[in-house]
């Protein structure tokens, strides 16, 4: 059989999922949670579901495959484990780390990591489990995934081993994770960190409430999300067709480097929990280079946010608990073999620091992957100038481009 093998963990609704995000936007509050995991489409031995079996991908004894795990869910970070087998990390998001074994992966919403695994049992069945990660007082679907990993000489009736999958709530598990991620850094493949940084930016991400007159579940309230208090607006045209051709009004570049009121992130919420609202992007000449510290705010909840940033990968330096600590922090980071990614778990209670360099013109999303939050407003933008000459410039965009039709 082939030995290399795509492993996409994915939520799955007994409804319409566009019904259950509409439903939860007319209410105020958080939409249901989802009725099962899947790998690769199945949810495996689930009570409640007819569908038995799952997943099966058959092996032979003693060879090396590589998985590419990716978390497709919309809303939670996932634990992968396959019962008694080491798996050994070598990529997250497409670049190189320096290989670690581990008993369990923590992916994320966003995340892709490839692993392999080395078939070092005889004629046996083995269980694979993903199953969810939450260390906060947010509710989840318990549902774990399972498929089988089938060795060549099993028989179909042969027991499976089991794996119990970690506690929903194992920070510990999740922490020792992403701690062993460190870039490759060799000659062929460098990691790159900026070393001077040109524009040092700090956001808190987190929860807030509005007001809402027709949120009858949230009592005339509604759940909001933000980075730097401000609740991401959608805009009717898009951002980089509003940048290229210069039209007004679509959106401003006055997003916020520093949150606007500054409180006890992680401890008690201010008494005003209300978000501004806007469109507003975050202007970087080219080339610059940035570094952004992402604060978890504790306002209803603390919570892991999986951020994303489209096109650029960036290097993650540091992360701890708490506050962050502009003074004392900054002597910890790692700025010889950080991984590099292109999202990033910002940890429940606590902060990360990234950096990059701003040298790919054009407006470029950042989000966090958990589809709930962006859906409440958990996003920004980066407007990136152009540079000196065409190979540094915004290309026009293709003649054929469909026009973008304003419900």
């Amino acid at each position: 059989g082939t030995r290399e093998v795509v492993v996409v963990l994915a939520e799955w609704w007994k409804s319409d999922t566009e019904a259950v995000i509409n439903e939860a936007l007319k209410s105020g509050l958080a939409p249901n949670v989802s009725d099962a995991h899947t790998i690769n489409g199945h949810p495996g031995a689930v009570s409640t579901c007819s569908s038995q079996g799952g997943f099966t991908l058959p092996v032979q004894s003693g060879k090396t495959y590589m998985l590419r795990l990716i978390n497709a869910a919309l809303n939670e970070e996932l634990f992968f484990k396959i019962a008694g087998h080491k798996l050994t990390v070598v990529e997250v998001d497409a670049t190189y780390v320096k290989p670690f074994k581990t008993d369990t992966v923590l992916i994320a919403p966003g995340h892709t990591t490839n692993v392999l695994v080395t078939t070092n049992k005889n004629t046996c069945k083995i269980l694979v489990a993903a199953s969810p990660f939450m260390d906060a007082p947010i509710a989840v679907d318990n549902m774990t995934a399972t498929a089988t990993l089938h060795y060549s000489g099993a028989l179909s009736n042969s027991p499976t081993t089991l794996t119990i999958p970690p506690p929903k709530n194992a920070t510990a598990i999740a922490n020792q994770f992403t701690n062993s991620l460190r870039s490759l850094n060799s000659k062929t493949f460098p990691a790159k960190v900026p070393l001077t940084v040109d524009h040092s930016l700090f956001f808190t991400v987190g929860l807030g409430i509005n007001p809402c007159p027709t949120c009858k579940a949230g009592n005339g309230s509604r759940v909001v999300a933000s980075i730097n208090n401000v609740t991401f607006v959608m805009p009717t045209t898009a951002l980089l067709q509003a940048h290229f051709f210069n039209i007004s009004g679509v959106f401003t570049t006055d997003f916020p480097a520093k949150p606007p009121h500054v409180f006890n992130y992680t401890g008690t919420p201010p008494t005003n929990l209300q978000t501004t609202s806007g469109t507003k992007a975050y202007r970087l000449p080219y080339n610059s280079t940035v570094q952004l510290v992402m604060q978890d705010t504790g306002i209803i909840s603390p919570e892991n946010h999986p951020i994303h940033l489209h096109g650029f990968n960036f290097f993650a330096v540091g992360r701890g608990v708490g506050n962050y600590n502009p003074k004392t922090d900054p002597k910890k980071f790692n700025l010889v073999d950080p991984v590099e990614r292109n999202t990033i778990g910002v940890p429940s209670g606590g902060w990360v620091a990234i950096r990059f360099r701003a040298d790919n013109p054009g407006v470029w999303f950042m989000h966090c992957h958990l589809e709930v939050h962006t859906t409440w407003g958990l996003k920004m933008a980066f407007l990136v100038d152009n540079g000196k000459g065409p190979n540094e410039s915004l290309l026009p965009p293709p003649s054929d481009l469909p026009k973008c039709l304003t419900s």
